[in-house]
């Protein structure tokens, strides 16, 4: 396998090679696999990471949710390409696209804790993150992700167990 890749837009083919990538995530419930309609729904919130034989290393998608707010969803890297920097550029990436579209923060959902501290995240402690305007704005979207950031009990107890963390740009 090459060592060095690329960061990339997503395409149609990619859809298999994304639920490839989360699928054994989601079966140690790191990540949650979405119906394939989902991927290709949200494809253009996605980036690839390509070595430069064309093949896909990982994936990573920047959900925006209100004027000031993304999400960085759906971050996956190949088992045979962890630790090589992967993950830091895709999530680089997307954090370059939130300045770049307007976002100020960009929230996950993560078990990587010290991982998304590394690229100044921080644990959220409440949702405080949003004005009360916004947050009753954000109560109207049947989106997960939406409900996982506000806490919202529908989604109680956390579908995962994971922690929800937040960066300002």
């Amino acid at each position: 396998m090459s060592q060095s890749f690329h960061i990339r837009r997503a395409t149609t083919a990619d859809v298999p090679i994304i639920k490839q990538l989360v699928a054994p995530l989601a079966e140690e419930r790191i990540l949650i696999a979405k119906e394939t309609v989902a991927y290709y729904e949200g494809l253009q919130e996605f980036k690839i990471a390509e070595d430069d034989d064309g093949g896909v290393l990982g994936c990573g998608a920047l959900h925006v949710m209100w004027e000031d707010l993304a999400e960085i969803r759906t971050l996956a890297t190949a088992a045979a390409a962890r630790g090589r920097g992967v993950g830091t550029a895709v999530v680089n990436a997307l954090l370059e696209e939130a300045r770049a579209i307007g976002v100020q923060r960009v929230f996950c959902l993560t078990f990587e804790e010290a991982f998304f501290r590394r690229h100044g995240f921080r644990v959220m402690a409440d949702q405080s993150a949003v004005d009360p305007v916004v947050y009753s704005e954000l109560l109207r979207s049947h989106d997960e992700g939406v409900a996982e950031f506000l806490d919202l009990a529908r989604v109680k107890p956390n579908t995962l167990g994971n922690t929800r963390m937040i960066r300002t740009l």
